[in-house]
């Protein structure tokens, strides 16, 4: 079982940065690939990024990449995402999510482990 707290929200104008937190309960974090999803008004839940479990693999959506940087901190048992040269496109709730077994990198909306979100709104 992994439950997943997320904080660092918030609101910033345009070209602006916000850094998420992901805070994670248990002793098998560092066995978790890990990930951040981000869901705005109207619209389905996407993948931002994901971590692989040791972080030497990391994975990005096109329209973050380059401004996003995903990390984590397995001895913190912490997930981060690091968020610059904001857009308003970029207002959205942001999960932090977990695969639903170790070692996995297998997402699916069912079989995650979610965190509760964190809004995230970009003024222009």
């Amino acid at each position: 079982q992994v439950q997943l707290v997320e904080s660092g929200g918030g609101l910033v104008q345009a070209g602006g940065s916000l850094r998420l937190s992901c805070a994670a309960s248990g002793r098998t974090f560092s066995r978790y690939t890990m990930g951040w999803f981000r869901q705005a008004p109207g619209k389905e839940r996407e993948f931002v990024a994901a971590i692989s479990w040791r972080g030497g693999g990391t994975y990005y959506a096109d329209s973050v990449k380059g401004r996003f940087t995903i990390s984590r901190d397995n001895v913190k048992n912490t997930l981060y995402l690091q968020m610059s040269s904001l857009k308003p496109e970029d207002t959205a709730v942001y999960y932090c999510a977990a695969p639903g077994a170790p070692y996995s990198s297998s997402w699916t909306e069912a079989g995650n482990y979610w965190g509760q979100g964190t809004q995230v709104t970009v003024s222009s």
